[in-house]
């Protein structure tokens, strides 16, 4: 029986999935109470989960021509899709919105971006926030689960850095995917191995949030926030939590773990033999994080600005934390704002410190991790290789040490990081104009765009110098952008393997 489920279309099964997540927010709305979002919610999970078997039924025996083809359509599809199942009960449940509000919502949620347009006190029901957050950190954990499953054997998804070997094709692993077996069964035994480790670290961060003082749905939301990088709250933002200090000492010390990929079981380790702290991208990471807020805390005194309370420790480490919270919220997409991240601004003298955000929200963090953005480790290839070129100038005969892995980084990783960096470009530049066309200025259309492409929802509220409010957008500037969000999510390098015709003939 269970090889038989197995052998469905996988979109089926995440439909399935996706149905039966509906009964938390229904039996969490029944509790107190709050029938007119329990409704929906039971109704929409009975309604498509009796869907997912009936096209599960009809489709029992079909088997795509190419499967690698066909599991590069599945994620892509997933995006599309499943945004739209999940706004179903949502719409219904939420007074006075549309459903193309409810659809960006959900599209939102599941790339874990975090964007909200109910940003107003008491608008969403508390089992609407419990759905939001879920919708985000179910989306996390498909990330990872398509970067191990799906992207990694084709040579996606940052891997091709490391192999440094045309993505899409020609990939160790690419025959496996294709021959050895079904793409659901695939699935389900990598997410055998995931999902564990997904779910326990998130129920133990809930757990030390807890015992921290949180209250239980504003801990629960930020627990799976943290771990899906999804920055999404139930409108007690961390700057508000009643623990204060200690919980931004949990979620920094979780967040981390989307700074490289050796956090999670099953990852991607195509470079073993490197120790924790000898890995590339936890290293760029650690530099970042120490440069960023050191920059932002001496500039009190080499800065043109000068405070009242320049002898203050306490104002002094204040303003250092909040800068490096900060810091690892937005490098690694989440986009928490740290309570004490105003003094930090003050105590820096930089009123609007957007570019800083922006630039570590577009280097985002570490590859097959639930982490948007460029990724560190291309970050780091085209670091490495520019040093390269650097040092032929001064040494033309010399020769690149480092190994094999290193060579292959500097050359052909840094090739293709370069590709990705010019895709990556070209997409900013097609979305800014897009939203120019809609009336939108430069500086919203930037901030925007940034923010969906690295899937960094928060950037809209903090990095321009007013908050840019979603619920204000058209429906047009709303269409681009969730269609950014989801480009920044599967990545540009995945769309184009979909559509060249190497990947149609396997």
């Amino acid at each position: 029986m269970m090889r038989r489920i197995l052998e469905l279309p996988l979109l089926v099964l995440l439909t399935g999935a996706g149905s039966l997540a509906m009964l938390l927010p229904a039996a969490h709305a029944a509790v107190f109470s709050d029938h007119t979002v329990a409704r929906p919610f039971f109704y929409g999970a009975v309604m498509f989960f009796l869907l997912s078997i009936v096209v599960g039924i009809a489709t029992l025996n079909h088997r795509p021509r190419s499967v690698a083809r066909g599991q590069l359509a599945t994620l892509v599809g997933a995006y599309l899709w499943l945004p739209f199942l999940f706004a179903i009960p949502f719409a219904e449940a939420v007074k006075d919105t549309s459903f193309t509000n409810a659809w960006f919502e959900m599209v939102s949620s599941f790339t874990t971006t975090g964007a909200t347009q109910y940003d107003i006190p008491g608008r969403l029901s508390p089992s609407l926030h419990l759905w939001r957050a879920l919708v985000g950190w179910m989306g996390g954990f498909f990330v990872l689960l398509s970067a191990v499953a799906v992207l990694a054997p084709l040579n996606l998804g940052g891997v091709e850095v490391l192999s440094g070997r045309v993505p899409g094709r020609g990939a160790r692993g690419v025959e496996q995917i294709t021959h050895a077996a079904e793409p659901a069964e695939r699935l389900i035994r990598h997410a055998s191995t995931l999902f564990p480790a997904y779910l326990g670290l998130t129920l133990l961060l809930w757990t030390l949030l807890l015992m921290a003082g949180e209250k239980g749905l504003t801990a629960l939301c930020l627990a799976m926030s943290t771990l899906s990088t999804s920055g999404i709250t139930n409108g007690e933002g961390v700057a508000t939590a009643s623990s204060g200090l200690i919980t931004e000492v949990l979620l920094f010390l979780f967040m981390t773990l989307a700074i490289t990929r050796r956090s999670m079981p099953g990852a991607v380790l195509t470079d073993r033999n490197h120790a924790l702290f000898e890995d590339h991208e936890v290293r760029l990471a650690l530099f970042f994080i120490v440069l960023v807020p050191t920059l932002l805390f001496f500039r009190h005194w080499l800065g043109a600005l000068v405070v009242d309370d320049v002898l203050n420790a306490g104002a002094a480490f204040n303003a250092l934390w909040g800068g490096l919270f900060t810091t690892l919220s937005f490098l690694t997409t989440t986009g928490f704002e740290s309570a004490h991240w105003q003094e930090a601004r003050s105590w820096s003298g930089l009123n609007s410190p957007g570019l800083l955000l922006l630039g570590l929200a577009m280097m985002g963090g570490g590859i097959a991790t639930t982490a948007g953005g460029l990724k560190l480790l291309r970050v780091y290839a085209l670091a490495r290789h520019g040093e390269r070129e650097m040092g032929r100038l001064v040494h033309p005969s010399s020769i690149g040490g480092g190994g094999d892995s290193e060579r292959r980084l500097r050359r052909g990783g840094a090739y293709v990081a370069w590709i990705f960096f010019m895709l990556y470009a070209i997409t900013f530049a097609i979305v800014i104009a897009a939203l120019s066309l809609r009336g939108l200025d430069f500086e919203q259309s930037l901030v925007l765009t940034i923010a969906a492409v690295t899937t960094t929802g928060p950037l809209a509220a903090m990095a321009g110098d007013a908050p840019i409010r979603m619920i204000e957008l058209t429906l047009s500037v709303k269409a681009i952008l969730g269609a950014a969000m989801i480009i920044g999510r599967v990545e540009i390098l995945a769309i184009l393997a979909l559509l060249a015709p190497g990947v149609w003939r396997r």
